[in-house]
């Protein structure tokens, strides 16, 4: 995870954490084609995931919305790439940034996108849910709050289900970004 916080290998885990670690590392971030490495080479969690160890009960909690945001949600690959990409820049999260470019490579994103997203600019998008899943998470990121406007036009393009988990994914990824900086000493 980086100089602050002592990667835990699984050897050394108690039944808590072990639960927690299989959650993460053999659940459904760990099926179909890995894109960016979840353990490093002695098994150690990568990112905020190791983190997560130090609570198992919120970890397991903190995860499990991970799941369903990336998962289970009404968001497009590309739509949901784009949000989590804009979260990192902001937050300056070389970790997101790293793991989640990848997926973005995966769900379609090119390489101008994701320069565009790395220096906060809006990168040209076809797709008009695309351009309003950025669009609002960009006004989160700023404001912290969308104005009525901002709020139907939104709704208007990915439902009220997609603005709630779009929501709920942006506070996902802003607490991981969060913890990395305060775990993994990332950012400034």
């Amino acid at each position: 995870m980086g100089a602050r916080l002592t990667g835990l290998l699984p050897g050394q885990l108690d039944e808590e954490q072990t639960e927690l670690y299989r959650a993460i590392a053999g659940g459904p971030r760990a099926a179909g084609p890995q894109v960016f490495a979840l353990t490093d080479t002695e098994g150690r969690l990568r990112g905020p995931f190791n983190a997560m160890l130090l609570s198992p009960t919120v970890g397991l909690a903190l995860q499990a919305v991970g799941v369903a945001v990336r998962y289970g949600c009404v968001l497009g690959d590309r739509a949901r790439e784009l949000a989590i990409l804009a979260v990192a820049a902001h937050w300056n999260s070389a970790f997101e940034r790293e793991a989640h470019e990848a997926v973005g490579r995966a769900a379609g994103l090119t390489e101008p996108e994701m320069a565009a997203l790395r220096t906060g600019t809006v990168p040209e998008l076809a797709d008009p849910g695309e351009r309003a899943v950025l669009g609002t998470t960009r006004s989160l990121l700023r404001r912290g709050a969308l104005s009525d406007e901002e709020y139907a036009a939104t709704v208007s393009a990915v439902g009220e289900r997609g603005l709630f988990e779009l929501t709920t994914l942006v506070g996902y990824y802003a607490t991981l970004a969060l913890q990395l900086r305060v775990f993994a000493g990332e950012g400034p």
